[in-house]
């Protein structure tokens, strides 16, 4: 890792010849190589910004309960095929392809003009996915804050509850034995005359603990579906308004102050997971949890069943945060010579390494809460919100001090999401620097609170009372195919048309030149593995596509329509920028399909000192600048 010193290439210490203008901005300081953009004050910046945004909140809730679902341990061998197959190549490639570069995830399709639109779905989904995961931060916030008592408020059934709030089982019925014949009872009328079950035969009543009424009827006050919107959940949106306000604070120097941010809010929940597998650990009932987890249950026979394999490189897919445009975003800051190669594999393994150290907390105290609520682990183990706000804190509340395990839990979800949060707002400030750098230069305060604001306003229905049935809806459309679609033309573009070779050659202008050997593993899964992985998962994913639900919810028919209308409001900017880039072109069609799968004349390393023999071509940027356009159709045209 570091920076390479390679022969041939210029020491760019110079003000950099793709300026607008000699102003400078706390984006960018006296030190950097890029005067223009800025660059990361120091590599470890960098690298924990990459970790933070990658290790996100389905680490915690997501991956343990698809190990224990998936066959325990035996999950973890085509989760790590998968991440070798399919998610390291495409994070190599997308870290390569922003530092190359030095351009966000719109811009840099420089390199082919033709498919620039899945740069634009890129910023897209990553905006839908920016409104509603600040309101999952802001349900962290509450519980945060709820948190402060001496009594946490969803240990028992209080004023809130209704007949069916129960901390434990309550028998319903049962079939027991009355003058030598099976009758079927009422069990208080069975306690009444001093009989006894006969075991298999109890049925219990549908009861529902503390933390899941509390979650329902005082945090989020669900309404019965997304037909009822009710009103604003006031305490809900102050957490939301104070979350965007965080998020802006970190990023108001752009990575000049986040980067200092993630120190504390990337490394800290490491130690708060420690904290809690250690307490886990010496918890009754913990090594049933384990087990439960990754030990002797684990069923290597699992492995058989193609939805094991559909799990393992979705999780791998999306734990990654590939194609969604802050890989590029964040590595389009690095120093051209920096080892991006190095740094991938070190980011990709943090990552799946925290999901199975995840594991071993979270399963250790649910062992116990199934020891305690006398029941098998398999009944208190949720996956998403319910792992999140109901089981965990449910177990939390049953420990000694449980204030304090409650409050680590939650800080640990605030910094897991800010992280995350934090990067993908860098992407869209990025997109809109690379637009127009002269106003970005200027007002980066005023346009980096002008956008959470903004984004806090469209993030007011998803703090509704039918809030959740919102975030649920975003989640379920656009953090799925769109996603899918833009990995699937990003590689197909960059190896089959661009070039994957030519790639290479790209790549090795920074790293240096390598062996055949070294990138036979690269070019088997760029050319071949990783594209037919995701067709696959992708075709899988629409081929099984049913109705979203929330729960035993159902959505109603316009929700479903209106989640059809997100996503093609995400990628419908592929093919009309696609036919935009055509008729601009001149020639006959095939002509201009041809010089549109071209790259621009201005593709290739940002400053001329890296550019060397092969992008000696570039024209001169000042001369360039006069003819844009400084504008959101500068992206198309």
């Amino acid at each position: 890792m570091g920076m390479l010193n390679l022969p041939g290439f210029l020491s760019c210490g110079k003000k950099k010849d793709f300026s607008l203008t000699n102003e400078k901005d706390a984006h960018s300081s006296d030190s950097d190589e890029n005067s223009e953009r800025g660059n990361w004050s120091k590599k470890g910046d960098y690298l924990l910004s990459m970790v933070g945004y990658a290790v996100g909140l389905g680490n915690v809730w997501r991956f343990p309960y698809l190990t224990y679902q998936n066959g325990g341990g035996a999950f973890l061998i085509p989760y790590t095929l998968m991440l070798a197959l399919a998610g390291l190549p495409l994070f190599f490639m997308e870290c390569s392809l922003g530092q190359f570069a030095s351009l966000g995830p719109v811009s840099v399709w420089r390199i082919l003009p033709l498919f620039q639109g899945v740069g634009i779905t890129m910023v897209i989904i990553s905006a839908f996915v920016t409104i509603y995961y600040n309101v999952i931060i802001a349900y962290a916030l509450y519980y945060l804050f709820a948190s402060f008592q001496k009594v946490l408020p969803w240990s028992d059934c209080f004023s809130w509850a209704d007949e069916l709030c129960s901390k434990t089982r309550i028998v319903s019925d049962c079939n027991t034995t009355l003058d030598g014949e099976v009758v079927h009872a009422n069990f208080s009328i069975i306690m009444s005359h001093n009989l006894t079950c006969i075991n298999g035969t109890i049925n219990y009543k549908p009861v529902q603990f503390p933390s899941e009424q509390y979650w329902n009827k005082v945090a989020l006050q669900r309404s019965s579906g997304l037909d009822e919107t009710g009103r604003i959940v006031w305490y809900l949106a102050l957490c939301l308004l104070l979350s965007w306000m965080i998020v802006a604070a970190a990023l108001f120097k752009g990575i000049k102050s986040s980067g200092k941010v993630v120190y504390f809010t990337a490394l800290f929940p490491y130690v708060i997971l420690l904290i809690l597998l250690v307490r886990g650990a010496t918890l009754e009932g913990a090594l049933d949890g384990i087990e439960y987890y990754i030990g002797s249950q684990s069923n290597i026979t699992k492995l058989m069943e193609a939805e094991v394999w559909k799990d393992a490189a979705t999780q791998i897919f999306y734990s990654l945060s590939v194609a969604w445009g802050g890989l590029v975003a964040l590595s389009s800051y690095n120093k051209f010579h920096n080892n991006c190669y190095s740094d991938a594999i070190l980011v990709c393994v943090t990552n799946c390494a925290t999901s199975v150290f995840a594991g071993f907390a979270i399963f250790s105290i649910l062992g116990h809460m199934a020891f305690v609520s006398k029941r098998p682990v398999s009944e208190v183990v949720d996956s998403g919100f319910d792992l999140a706000f109901v089981a965990y804190p449910e177990a939390l509340s049953k420990l000694p001090v449980s204030p304090l395990w409650s409050f680590l839990f939650f800080f640990m979800l605030l910094l897991l999401g800010l992280d995350s949060q934090f990067a993908s707002i860098e992407t869209l400030t990025t997109t809109i620097q690379d637009i127009s750098p002269r106003v970005m230069k200027k007002l980066r305060l005023p346009i980096t609170l002008g956008l959470c604001a903004v984004l806090f306003l469209l993030g007011l229905i998803c703090v509704t009372q039918a809030g959740i049935y919102w975030v649920n809806l975003i989640d379920h459309f656009c953090a799925g195919w769109g996603i899918l679609i833009s990995a699937v033309l990003e590689i197909i573009g960059i190896v089959y048309i661009y070039g994957g070779n030519r790639f290479i050659e790209d790549i090795e202008m920074m790293i240096g030149k390598k062996s055949c050997l070294f990138w036979m593993w690269w070019r088997m899964c760029w050319f071949f593995i990783t594209p037919v992985l995701l067709m696959a998962i992708l075709v899988w994913s629409l081929i099984t596509f049913s109705r979203p639900t929330y729960g035993s919810v159902l959505y109603p028919a316009w929700g479903t329509a209106v989640g059809w209308c997100m996503i093609i409001f995400c990628v419908i900017w592929i093919p009309i920028v696609a036919i935009v880039k055509i008729v601009k072109a001149e020639g006959n069609l095939v002509q201009r399909i041809v010089s549109c799968c071209r790259p621009a004349a201005n593709w290739g390393p940002y400053l001329e000192c890296h550019r060397g023999e092969r992008y000696s071509h570039i024209v001169d940027s000042k001369k360039k600048k006069e003819h844009e356009i400084p504008t959101v159709t500068a992206i198309i045209y």
